[in-house]
């Protein structure tokens, strides 16, 4: 009986909060839409932040669990991957667009202060990932391997531009052509990516990093290293005497060895850096590094 009532309380106040808001609907609200006492409701939910985190978790939850049932459509037609992503992307923007309330980022609302709330924030962002990731897989193969994180920023960054201008009704293309545009991107890119070969950008233990998990002072320490090693491998390319180069690289090689260290010597990491920054070549690489370097006592 109980987890009947739960069930009927958290439909309406989904219902309610993609109608007022999580601000503007209170509890009060949905005690009233429920035909029960505010007390009734607090019985089976602690507090709002609690009602709205399991409302989230659900959303959530159905809305993978409506993919896979989409999936397994896709699989006994017979439909190409394109097609098969077309649909999937489709239904996500549709998804999206009636829930959008719990597909926003909440960094702006007092919600993302709850500790429940953050850590199922934080398990939606990681399984999303994964999602995506399995899905750039299953479409475009594991020739894409080596640059799966970097198609799955690549369409985040697509998919999630072109939703904010749907949920803002500043489209009028029909979703489903806007799912077949959205996929003509993404082949563009993986073909482009395959025939291009890049050093892939995102690895697996970037990935995961974002506003709710973010990199530790080792993994800083770790990228500014691997940016001097990068900057390193450049050197033999400047358009400067072989001596001036040789100086060039041993200067580089003193500011990894010193950031490497636990405690590197500030005064000396930036007079090497000042000494670099005679090379314009180097200077986009520098004021990362310094930007880096500020941001951590690596």
């Amino acid at each position: 009986m109980e987890d009947s009532k739960k069930g009927k309380v958290l439909d309406v106040a989904m219902d309610l909060f993609r109608k007022k808001g999580y601000a503007s609907a209170s509890m009060q609200d949905i005690a009233e839409a429920c035909g029960m006492a505010k007390a009734s409701i607090y019985k089976l939910f602690e507090s709002k932040e609690a009602l709205f985190t399991e409302a989230f978790v659900s959303c959530h939850r159905t809305l993978l669990e409506k993919a896979a049932e989409l999936d397994r459509s896709s699989r006994l037609l017979g439909l190409s991957p394109e097609e098969k992503l077309r649909r999937r992307i489709e239904f996500q923007l549709h998804y999206s667009v009636e829930n959008h309330l719990f597909m926003i980022d909440f960094k702006d609302l007092p919600i993302k202060e709850n500790d429940d709330f953050r850590l199922a924030w934080q398990k939606k962002k990681n399984g999303m990932l994964t999602w995506y990731r399995e899905m750039m897989l299953e479409v475009f193969g594991e020739r894409i391997e080596p640059y799966c994180w970097d198609v799955v920023a690549i369409y985040r960054g697509i998919f999630n531009i072109y939703l904010s201008f749907v949920i803002q009704k500043a489209v009028s293309t029909p979703l489903s052509e806007l799912a077949a545009f959205i996929v003509d991107r993404m082949n563009a890119v993986v073909q482009d990516l395959l025939r291009q070969s890049p050093r892939p950008i995102i690895t697996d233990t970037v990935a995961y990093v974002n506003a709710l998990n973010p990199s530790d002072d080792l993994a800083r320490r770790e990228t500014a290293l691997e940016l001097l090693r990068t900057m390193e491998l450049g050197v033999p390319s400047l358009g400067l005497p072989e001596a001036a180069r040789e100086e060039i690289a041993e200067v580089v090689g003193l500011l990894r060895a010193e950031i490497a260290k636990d405690e590197p010597k500030d005064a000396l990491v930036r007079v090497l850096v000042s000494y670099l920054e005679a090379v314009p070549e180097l200077r986009s690489g520098l004021r990362q590094l310094l930007w880096l370097y500020s941001n951590s006592p690596m």
